[in-house]
């Protein structure tokens, strides 16, 4: 029996090659994109903002080294390269996505140490802090993507044979052991991490806009920019993990029963659907912030020879992703626009 053939039906081969085309144009393009607003800026981007551009940087490995092939297996209706790229494609996929999920646990930490004090205009995460930080995402993802090559745990195709990632019902004995280590530190806990973290976040912003309101009618810019901050980075989260429960759900499902009682088309899905994570950061940039979807359109308009770009100074076109403008505040309104410009210093992360 080759293992490696594909137990879909061609068409059905076909349709999954498509949809992982458009997934991956999406992705490298989006990416691409964040990764050019983040050189345009980088001369004032703020240093928890690296970590978003980290996060960028996994999506865009993953959509590069992983798509192409799986693209043309598919319509091949055969797994290419047998078991040395099976190999490749699983440590890959399995590198890049506990880079991304520890990037997200990173980036709920570091936006709760910078809401604790709201209205502090100062550094609290120096640049040496984040860099070790992104380094030590990289070297926590590769050790864990090289345990199945050294022997704990294993890599193999998916049972519908056009994928590879760990060979979950594969590992019922020897490897139950890293199964479980695996979903305790790579899934259970940074998704706990997430959750108190943003939680925390939400009680923060709740009480000082308590207690703002007891003293004045309005809410600072502050309060504002960081409610904004907190709805992107949780929708970021929640999709990369909702994404990902599916496939998680039904991998356990192999350790504990037998593989084979799910249908090859009910294991694609969960797969395709957990490919689709790398798209959606781009998306929730271009739809919650203004800076960004501005940047965008400008960059789109440069390319078309028409400048598209209007710069305003309000509320609503603070800066969610970068962390700057470059307009001067009015000296008719400069106490308040210098409260928006002391504002600019919190950062997505």
């Amino acid at each position: 029996m080759d293992i490696y053939a594909s137990t879909l039906s061609p068409a059905v081969d076909i349709g999954a090659g498509c949809y992982l085309l458009v997934i991956a144009l999406l992705s490298i393009v989006g990416n691409l994109l964040v990764l050019m607003m983040a050189f345009k800026k980088s001369s004032r981007m703020k240093p928890p903002e690296l970590l978003s551009v980290n996060l960028a940087v996994t999506d865009l490995g993953a959509a590069v080294t992983m798509y192409p092939l799986a693209v043309a297996s598919a319509w091949s209706h055969h797994w290419l390269g047998g078991d040395v790229t099976c190999l490749y494609y699983g440590l890959a996929g399995f590198f890049f996505g506990v880079a991304s999920i520890m990037n997200l646990t990173i980036l709920a930490i570091v936006r709760f140490v910078v809401s604790l004090n709201l209205q502090s205009p100062s550094e609290k995460i120096s640049w040496k802090k984040v860099k070790m930080l992104c380094i030590w995402i990289w070297l926590y993802a590769l050790i864990w993507a090289l345990f199945p090559v050294l022997g704990w745990g294993r890599y193999g195709p998916e049972p519908f044979g056009l994928s590879c990632s760990l060979a979950w019902g594969e590992m019922k004995d020897e490897g139950f052991s890293f199964v479980i280590s695996m979903f305790s530190f790579n899934l259970a806990m940074p998704s706990v991490v997430i959750l108190c973290c943003y939680f925390g976040i939400s009680i923060k912003l709740y009480f000082t806009y308590k207690k703002t309101m007891t003293n004045s009618c309005h809410v600072p810019n502050v309060i504002k920019l960081h409610r904004r901050l907190l709805i992107i980075a949780v929708l970021i989260s929640v999709g990369f993990i909702g994404c990902w429960a599916p496939y998680g759900l039904v991998s356990l499902w192999s350790i504990f029963h037998d593989s084979s009682t799910i249908p090859p088309e009910v294991s694609l899905l969960p797969c395709m659907f957990a490919k689709s994570s790398t798209v959606y950061n781009p998306l929730i940039y271009y739809i919650f912030s203004q800076s960004f979807k501005r940047e965008v359109k400008q960059l789109r308009g440069m390319c078309l020879g028409f400048d598209s770009c209007r710069v305003s100074n309000g509320i609503n076109d603070n800066t969610i992703y970068m962390v700057t403008t470059d307009t001067k505040p009015k000296i008719a309104a400069q106490s308040t626009l210098q409260e928006i410009t002391e504002t600019k210093t919190v950062s997505l992360g």
